[in-house]
């Protein structure tokens, strides 16, 4: 950490911020429109935040996720989501697609990330799956620039 006070730009400019929020809620209806379990929903949310290394987002979507009835063992394991049998094929997809979303500088969202969710994605769940992507990873780098605190 540096000695550096930084300005929270949610406080500094709170129309962007709040434009933010209202968008997470669109998303959020258009999630469950197209039928994505609100667990997947936390879990999609928790894994990008694990990627972007966000604190603040992991502490919020984590607990989000226990009071929504997840898993702890789910939660644990998310970072090797791949390695284990306790995600849906459903889950899966929407975990690829995220991931891919999260880490396209390190070479965009393949053809192939794209056309393995979308044999078990509908439209509407890889639409919804790409703007949860999107609007985390926003809120990511709004709570990692303004160092939200977390803990001690």
């Amino acid at each position: 950490m540096t000695d550096t006070q930084r300005v929270n730009i949610g406080k500094q400019h709170p129309a962007p911020y709040k434009t933010l929020i209202a968008l997470s809620s669109q998303v959020d209806e258009a999630a469950a429109a197209a039928g994505l379990d609100p667990l997947l929903v936390e879990l999609l949310r928790i894994r990008t935040s694990q990627i972007n290394g966000c604190a603040f987002c992991l502490r919020t979507h984590t607990g989000d996720a226990l009071k929504k009835g997840e898993n702890p063992d789910r939660i644990a394991v998310l970072p090797a989501w791949e390695e284990t049998g306790y995600f849906s094929e459903t889950d899966r997809a929407a975990l690829r697609l995220t991931e891919a979303i999260t880490l396209v500088p390190d070479g965009h969202v393949s053809d192939e990330e794209y056309n393995a969710a979308a044999a078990v994605l509908t439209a509407d769940q890889i639409s919804a799956v790409a703007w949860l992507a999107t609007v985390m990873n926003a809120f990511n780098r709004v709570a990692i620039t303004s160092r939200y605190p977390v803990g001690g």
